[in-house]
């Protein structure tokens, strides 16, 4: 069972409405083409297709955001190693997920989703005000991505068993720090299911 922090006493956290005319499905580096999940993340890839596929039956909006670095010239590679190349298959959404051809891609160079990309000019222009979220790293780009979100007043669903940790932090105080900065409502894959039926 995932852990789940507990909410904070906000209208947001205490609600359990969504209204989907507003609401984007925001998958944040679930990637590796057809190359396959990164070993120990396949759960968390399988509870990120079971969302985007319920999400296209519902024909709720699905946004890949995504690595796509420039080797040589991306500070962060200098940190992390060469991962998420511009136009390799590890800078692809991953298969499993079963992209459709009305997703969209938006690609990203530092960790946070937002940061010099179209993902906020996008999720305007598409009339959206909430995000579903999940993907990984927790504690590198969803929380940064998150914080993007709150900077410019989304409000935010967090599958937690959809999101995974590998680089650093635990999992536990990443979802603690969605609820206690960011305003994120932290639920289950289930829940989320739930407000895409």
């Amino acid at each position: 069972m995932a852990y789940l922090p507990v909410a904070q006493d906000t209208e947001w956290q205490r609600s359990n409405e969504v209204d989907l005319t507003k609401t984007a499905v925001l998958v944040v580096d679930v990637l590796g083409g057809s190359e396959g999940a990164t070993p120990g993340l396949e759960d968390m890839a399988e509870n990120c297709r079971r969302i985007v596929s319920a999400a296209h039956d519902a024909n709720v909006p699905v946004i890949f955001s995504c690595d796509a670095h420039i080797p040589g010239l991306d500070r962060e590679l200098e940190l992390w190693g060469e991962h998420g190349i511009r136009g390799t298959e590890a800078a692809k959404p991953l298969s499993l997920l079963e992209p459709q051809e009305d997703d969209l891609i938006i690609p990203k160079r530092r960790y946070d989703g937002f940061f010099q990309t179209d993902l906020d000019l996008t999720l305007r222009e598409l009339g959206v005000d909430t995000l579903l979220v999940c993907g990984c790293d927790t504690n590198i780009c969803v929380l940064q991505t998150l914080a993007g979100a709150y900077f410019r007043t989304y409000k935010t669903v967090v599958a937690a068993d959809a999101c995974a940790t590998f680089l650093i932090g635990t999992q536990e105080d990443g979802l603690d720090y969605f609820t206690r900065c960011y305003d994120s409502r932290v639920v289950d894959t289930d829940v989320v299911l739930g407000y895409l039926s």
